[in-house]
């Protein structure tokens, strides 16, 4: 993983990462809250040795300081200079807990020893430190005190004495919050680098070429308005879905310039990917573009497309199969120009053998030669087969995935079906991509078409930047 695919990574995983970076810091406030708060008296001690007159004695006795400085030290950690602290202040704990909260330490090639002391109470840190202080001075002239009683070589003055202290040193709540950050940091990081690793779903343009074994021609982003109402009003709408379908219609157009596909199925692996939605808007944006457009509801089982566009759905291409209407009787015209829709009709018993028969070939057939293009909304391939029999019969195959919902084991299973009927793989289409931080994956051929629609003066008939048919170029009926 190199450093723009991290880059990508975390943009896309940026929720994992802020969502443990919160947990973490409440994780430490909830520390922080939960933490005693303790307070720290300090005092320090100078020890000093009996001085001779001459320079070799003062160094002498300046060395032997600063040995017994690191001894010391040991003293004032120890539980008979805490025992001797707790009942000179009558204090209910042992001498063990106490000592835990004295430091002792002695700086080097000094004489100096600091003494801090934790506590619960900044009055009693302040008593334990300062008594602790004295009592070290006693406990030491005993020690020194030869048994002579001559006057001993070391002694211990305390130089500075504890105060109350203002505010409480534990918790640290600054440093907790910190730490919280750089631990939410690293684990954020982490969890989304895992789940990265872990995510079999398609979620670049480069994995779904690999899968599909074709280009991406079109790219559609999430947007929730399609909900409400699943078809796009062309003619007065310039969002960014819009334009994601009339960048897919030029790139159908420019697919296969000597054979262009005219009866094209629209499938996906699974359920929920965006498959009628893209049929329908594929269709008004070719119709958008003055082509006499048919959309049919190839999807027996589960007929969706009367209910998106408001028609009749009792009558449609089952009820035509079946013998009890003729095609022309059943088609509807909708509210968009240029649109034509056969729907599913009756939900039959047998739909996968009403669709392989040569009554279904006719049927298609007769549309193809009626309309421009022929567009099959299909069921999904991993549910039936129905998808796969139209397909075979079919100019070719446009396959959807949805952006980071389609696993990758599941598309690859609907290329298989695909290829074993050999129906012929037009492009993928990627659904509901993210509209924001992944540039990357909204893929957009740029073809020779492209550059010389943008050259063209604009035509007030036609939406800005669209390439225009050739003169001849589009299909008639009587064709």
């Amino acid at each position: 993983m190199n450093l723009q695919d991290f880059a990508k990574l975390l943009r896309s995983r940026w929720i994992t990462v802020g969502v443990t970076m919160v947990v973490a810091v409440l994780g430490a406030v909830a520390v922080t809250l939960l933490t005693t708060p303790l307070y720290q008296a300090s005092t320090r001690l100078f020890v000093s040795t009996t001085a001779g007159s001459s320079l070799s004695d003062v160094y002498q006795g300046n060395r032997f300081s600063q040995e017994r400085v690191v001894s010391y030290a040991e003293l004032l950690t120890g539980e008979t200079l805490a025992q001797r602290t707790i009942d000179k202040l009558g204090l209910g704990m042992s001498a063990k807990a106490l000592k835990e909260n004295i430091k002792a330490t002695a700086k080097p090639d000094t004489v100096l020893i600091d003494v801090a002391v934790l506590d619960e109470s900044p009055v009693r840190a302040r008593d334990i430190a300062n008594t602790l202080a004295d009592e070290f001075v006693v406990m030491v002239r005993e020690l020194e005190t030869p048994e002579d009683g001559t006057p001993p070589d070391a002694r211990v003055v305390v130089e500075q004495r504890a105060s109350i202290p203002d505010r409480p040193v534990i918790p640290k709540v600054a440093r907790n919050i910190a730490a919280g950050v750089a631990l939410g940091l690293l684990l954020g990081v982490g969890l989304a680098v895992l789940r990265d690793r872990f995510d079999n779903t398609v979620k670049d343009g480069k994995t779904f070429e690999e899968i599909t074994g074709v280009g991406l021609v079109g790219s559609i982003p999430l947007d929730k308005e399609r909900r409400k109402e699943a078809a796009i009003s062309f003619g007065s709408e310039n969002s960014g879905i819009a334009e994601a379908f009339r960048k897919l219609r030029t790139n159908l157009q420019f697919l296969a310039v000597d054979n262009p596909p005219r009866l094209i199925v629209v499938t996906s692996s699974m359920p929920g990917e965006g498959k009628s939605t893209t049929a329908i808007n594929i269709s008004l944006a070719l119709a958008e573009a003055d082509h006499n457009v048919v959309l049919v509801d190839g999807d027996m089982r589960r007929p969706m497309l009367h209910k998106y566009l408001d028609l009749v759905g009792s009558a449609g291409f089952s009820t035509v199969l079946s013998g009890a209407a003729s095609l022309s009787e059943v088609l509807q015209k909708t509210r968009f120009p240029g649109l034509t829709v056969l729907t599913s009709g009756t939900v039959p018993p047998n739909p996968s053998e009403l669709l392989g028969s040569l009554a279904a070939q006719k049927v298609l057939g007769e549309m193809r030669a009626q309309f421009d293009y022929v567009i099959v909304d299909s069921s999904p391939l991993l549910a039936v087969t129905d998808a796969a029999i139209l397909a075979a019969n079919s100019d070719g195959v446009l396959i959807m995935a949805r952006f980071k919902q389609t696993k990758r084991e599941q598309l690859a299973h609907a290329i298989g079906n695909l290829q074993d009927v050999g129906a012929a793989l037009l492009g993928a289409v990627f659904t509901m991509t993210p509209t924001r931080g992944h540039a990357s994956y909204n893929y957009s051929y740029s073809y020779y078409g492209d550059d010389n629609a943008r050259r063209q003066p604009p035509n007030p008939a036609r939406p800005s930047g669209e390439v225009t048919q050739p003169a001849g170029g589009r299909r008639r009926a009587a064709e």
